[in-house]
């Protein structure tokens, strides 16, 4: 604790060194906030809250970001009533602006923004007073540094961009506050199976573990058992025997399989990735 009370992780790194001659790992820290939870001090969301924590650090903005094929954009030669049916069908509420090119991202629609122009019919329609700039985000940026931004210029919504200034998706304050605290749904996000993966490249994903094996099946062609596990991360954590840390790989069905966010008590994404046939000899095993 500091001298305001709250927990200061240097001052207790610091303590452990004196104690015990070595530096603080992350799996020490890991054990000491396991000991303390299953003494009663406090409960264990809360000691997974902690853990997603510890790991949004670890987290860079590729690892979660909506893939610029998945981004639902508005091209500035479109009319408001031709982006209202898109607005409404798409259930967003902010929308990346293109101009012509998709590489050329020049600002950010507010759904609501357009309910004055629909609302008065004197209002005159100007994409230069609707659009929003436009932040743009490397996709090495690490989560936790990014929530910070967000936090700070009271954006909610980046543009991703790769090594060479094109544009790789985009990333909201929700899709990084969902690696904290959880899945955040709403009623849009029901039975979205399409959005619990996000291709990578040709022969990778990043999938959400609460994905219904069923889904993962028909969505990627493979044929992993659906009658004995419901979801994707049962099934991974099955073959682990245990809950897998981050990190940790494994691979079985001709797949590779790597924890991406996990906490104590279960899996929550991963990334999968086809092998080729020589590769996928000698399954399963665990790295």
């Amino acid at each position: 604790m500091s001298g305001d009370g709250h927990f200061s992780l240097d001052k207790f790194t610091r303590l452990y060194r004196q104690v015990t001659g070595r530096g603080l790992t992350r799996e020490d820290l890991f054990d000491a906030l396991d000991r303390a939870q299953r003494q009663g001090l406090f409960e264990q969301d809360t000691l997974d809250t902690i853990e997603r924590v510890v790991q949004v650090s670890e987290l860079r903005v590729r690892d979660i970001m909506i893939p610029r094929a998945r981004m639902v954009v508005i091209n500035k030669t479109q009319t408001p009533e031709e982006i209202l049916p898109l607005i409404i069908g798409s259930a967003h509420s902010r929308f990346p602006v293109v101009d012509t090119d998709r590489d050329r991202v020049v600002g950010i629609l507010l759904a609501k923004d357009l309910l004055r122009y629909f609302h008065d019919p004197d209002e005159t329609f100007s994409w230069r007073d609707m659009l929003r700039p436009a932040v743009l985000v490397p996709e090495s940026k690490r989560l936790n540094v990014l929530l910070v931004e967000f936090r700070e210029s009271r954006n909610h919504m980046a543009i991703v961009v790769d090594e060479y200034g094109g544009i790789a998706g985009l990333i909201t304050i929700e899709d990084v506050l969902e690696q904290i605290v959880g899945e955040i749904e709403d009623e849009h996000d029901i039975n979205e199976e399409a959005g619990m993966v996000m291709r990578r490249g040709e022969n990778e994903y990043v999938v959400k573990a609460v994905i219904e094996l069923e889904d993962f099946n028909e969505l990627l062609g493979t044929n992993l058992d659906e009658d004995e596990y419901h979801t994707l991360g049962g099934a991974v954590v099955s073959r682990f025997e245990r809950v897998p840390q981050r990190g940790e790989k494994i691979r079985f069905a001709g797949l590779e399989f790597e924890v991406l966010n996990a906490d104590s008590r279960r899996v929550h994404l991963i990334r999968v990735r086809r092998l080729p046939e020589t590769a996928a000899q000698g399954e399963p095993r665990a790295q």
